[in-house]
């Protein structure tokens, strides 16, 4: 099998959390309209959320509110938005199509897993407790524990050094423009999903991934049952 994503040794796995592990940025959306329209901003337009999914909170806000904010405002502004996105999604997230079956796979294969996310803490422990997978998905980067943000790849490359394998022997998964730059930038095999934007966005982005499939079902049933298969041990 030849080709961009092809059958190859992969060290470790490393998946982007919101809009990858499952589909639910339709909450983080619905939470920042109630944000934007507390504080009097306008609305967010496609071009914005382009921006600014995949990005940190301490990106966002300065630029939301066009000025400089202090770490305190920034994170009562976080507590403000992030709990509304807990609240609204309680008791109503569940895995993406395929996501169960690929880390089955993946823990058969012996194939390490990790987390690169810029979510905050409060909001990766709920969203794992949510999808019940805070016992076996315990490998967690984030953006905020490192020095940049995505789309720069420190996120990918910190998942990388705690798996304690090679960045470009990683396949990385994620659902966002700034997400998928980063993890290319990293060196790691990259795999759009389709939850958040359409083909023809990844298609545009500057580096593309290798892959964009529509969910994990798609991906092992087409051109990454190879995943499943063993190879993936090198």
């Amino acid at each position: 099998m030849t080709g961009p994503f092809s059958a190859r040794r992969v060290a470790g796995v490393v998946f982007d959390i919101d809009g990858t592990l499952l589909d639910n940025m339709p909450f983080h959306i619905e939470a920042f309209e109630a944000f934007t329209a507390a504080h009097g901003l306008p609305p967010l337009t496609l071009e914005m959320r382009k921006w600014m999914d995949g990005r940190r909170n301490a990106d966002i806000f300065p630029r939301l509110f066009e000025r400089t904010l202090t770490e305190v405002e920034v994170a009562d502004l976080s507590h403000e938005k992030e709990s509304a996105y807990r609240r609204l999604s309680a008791g109503r997230l569940k895995p993406l199509a395929g996501l169960m079956r690929l880390v089955d796979g993946l823990d058969a294969a012996a194939v390490p897993i990790a987390l690169a996310t810029s979510a905050p803490r409060e909001n990766v422990e709920h969203t794992l407790r949510e999808l019940e997978l805070a016992s076996r998905l315990t490998v967690i980067a984030r953006s905020d524990e490192v020095a940049h943000g995505k789309p720069e790849p420190d996120v990918f490359l910190e998942a990388a050094r705690k798996l304690g394998v090679d960045a470009a022997d990683c396949v990385a998964f994620e659902d966002a423009p700034m997400g998928v730059v980063a993890a290319v930038r990293a060196g790691m095999t990259t795999v759009a999903v389709t939850t958040s934007y359409p083909a023809e966005t990844f298609a545009a982005t500057d580096p593309p991934p290798a892959l964009v499939v529509t969910d994990f079902d798609a991906l092992l049933d087409g051109p990454g049952n190879w995943l499943l298969s063993g190879v993936a041990r090198g």
